[in-house]
């Protein structure tokens, strides 16, 4: 039998993290590890819960639990495991570090790269991640902008809600100009009309370049998507509103691309055929993250050659980042071998 931990692991963050629905100076994130007692590798899997989708820390590792007394260390094989969580469910979060837990380590024990065992495409070595300007007074954006060198990346995420999104975009352009932007809203309007007066609003900024137009809208708000998606003059982007049961038939008339996060997905397999499905509607792909260190975010590198924008920069947000896995440097996320 294999055996299997689960350590809780508070992060405290380099600065608050604030978007439409909430903030925050910490994280909690839990680490799994399993292993063969008789020797060998060690594989990790990082799960960061999301209270969006009624996650918290307490509650998966009770989840955890449960999934011990049902027979998960008697798992020998990646097939075994699918079967068993599709048996019994966890939280999305979990069930990525429970499967990519696994995924390294069975990899780890043939020799093979992640991404090989994965059947995906050799990832690059450096890959460019957006960087992220979280919701703040914008008297603080000029500040904030120097102290975290965000002139290094080559595009930048703003996250933007009804009250303060024109000013923050105004400050941000004002400072770094002619940069590419995702405007992320996370379902903070509820009005598909003032989502366009917004846009109309800020398109006038001086120096504005928008890349792409992030889940502005509820997820439930899908009559409202389509009738955006006819008036945008940005590339639409699904986040919320893509998860592991979507409707990819419906998504590609309310959007123009997808943001898919492993975390969010429910682990490797899923978030695979979510990006595939994207691709085969002619949608553009975007790989995100929530706030992780390096192991989270290494695992969505090991698929990013799928995707045409990465949006990884949650180890970044993560003071004294724990395992070293990925550097980044001039805006490119380096990573080696686990």
């Amino acid at each position: 039998m294999l055996v299997w931990t689960l350590t809780p692991r508070v992060l405290p963050l380099r600065f608050t993290w604030k978007i439409s629905r909430n903030a925050s100076t910490t994280k909690t994130n839990l680490i799994v590890q399993v292993h063969d007692p008789k020797g060998g590798p060690v594989g990790m899997g990082e799960a960061a819960p999301n209270i969006r989708y009624g996650e918290t820390p307490e509650a998966l590792q009770l989840e955890f639990t449960a999934l011990l007394q049902a027979g998960l260390d008697k798992v020998q094989t990646e097939t075994e495991l699918q079967e068993f969580l599709a048996a019994y469910p966890p939280a999305h979060a979990l069930r990525f570090a429970l499967e990519s837990a696994f995924v390294h380590w069975a990899a780890a024990k043939v020799g093979q790269p992640v991404w090989q065992w994965l059947g995906a495409p050799e990832p690059a070595r450096a890959v460019p991640t957006a960087f992220t300007l979280p919701i703040m007074p914008p008297s603080d954006v000029a500040e904030f902008v120097r102290e975290q060198q965000m002139a290094r990346f080559q595009i930048l995420k703003v996250k933007v809600n009804e009250e303060s999104g024109y000013d923050l975009l105004r400050e941000l352009t004002r400072v770094l100009p002619g940069r590419p932007l995702i405007i992320d809203g996370n379902e903070a309007w509820q009005d598909a009309d003032a989502v366009l007066a917004f846009v109309e609003r800020v398109a006038s900024l001086p120096g504005l370049q928008a890349r792409l137009l992030e889940q502005p809208l509820p997820a439930t708000h899908a009559t409202d998507y389509q009738y955006l998606r006819a008036r945008s003059p940005w590339p639409l982007f699904a986040d919320e509103s893509v998860t592991d049961t979507t409707d990819f038939e419906a998504i590609a008339q309310q959007f123009h691309g997808v943001n898919m996060k492993l975390m969010k997905a429910g682990g490797y397999r899923i978030g695979l055929r979510i990006l595939r499905e994207t691709q085969a509607h002619g949608l553009q792909t975007m790989i995100g993250c929530m706030v992780e260190t390096s192991l989270g975010i290494w695992g969505a590198l090991q698929i990013s050659a799928l995707t045409q924008i990465c949006d990884l920069d949650g180890l970044l947000i993560v003071q004294n980042e724990p395992f070293g896995l990925v550097r980044e440097e001039a805006g490119l996320l380096h990573w080696q071998e686990a």
